[in-house]
């Protein structure tokens, strides 16, 4: 990986596995840790993104190690703002049922979504629902515009 200003934006590919999402997870809170990001902050990033790359390995590339995940990332020190696309069909967020709901209590799965939103300041999916847009504000900043419109890759 080349060097860059932790500010930049970095645009990244990397193989549609577990391992890679997690290597590339850490290094990712490592990096918002040296920006300043307390823990809280960074146990919200860290449970957001873990979620998402799990989605995009398993549920979004059918764990097919022939596709990549695609990763898009600024963080600064009031910001960190990532931007995940897998290769897949994508999928309507907004379809899924609310696991809040009585009847979804007890099923293992449909969670995800709701804890990202709960989690990361500003959520946006693509139409096509295989790329996520997150923002985490570090605790005490505020954020400065509305999300930008997520460009695909």
């Amino acid at each position: 990986m080349k060097s860059h200003p932790e500010s930049s934006p970095w645009h990244l590919e990397i193989p549609n596995t577990l391992q890679a999402a997690e290597s590339l997870c850490g290094e990712l809170l490592e990096k918002a840790k040296k920006q300043g990001f307390e823990e809280s902050d960074r146990f919200a990033i860290h449970l957001a993104l873990e979620e998402v790359f799990v989605n995009a390995v398993q549920h979004g590339n059918q764990s097919d190690p022939k596709k990549k995940i695609f990763v898009r990332y600024s963080i600064t020190p009031d910001r960190f703002e990532v931007t995940i696309a897998d290769q897949g069909p994508g999928f309507n967020p907004d379809a899924l049922p609310d696991p809040r709901n009585p009847e979804n209590l007890y099923k293992s799965s449909g969670r995800g979504v709701l804890l990202v939103r709960a989690y990361m300041d500003q959520v946006q999916y693509s139409p096509k629902g295989n790329q996520i847009h997150m923002v985490k504000f570090k605790s005490g900043s505020a954020p400065v515009s509305d999300l930008p419109e997520s460009q695909p890759f």
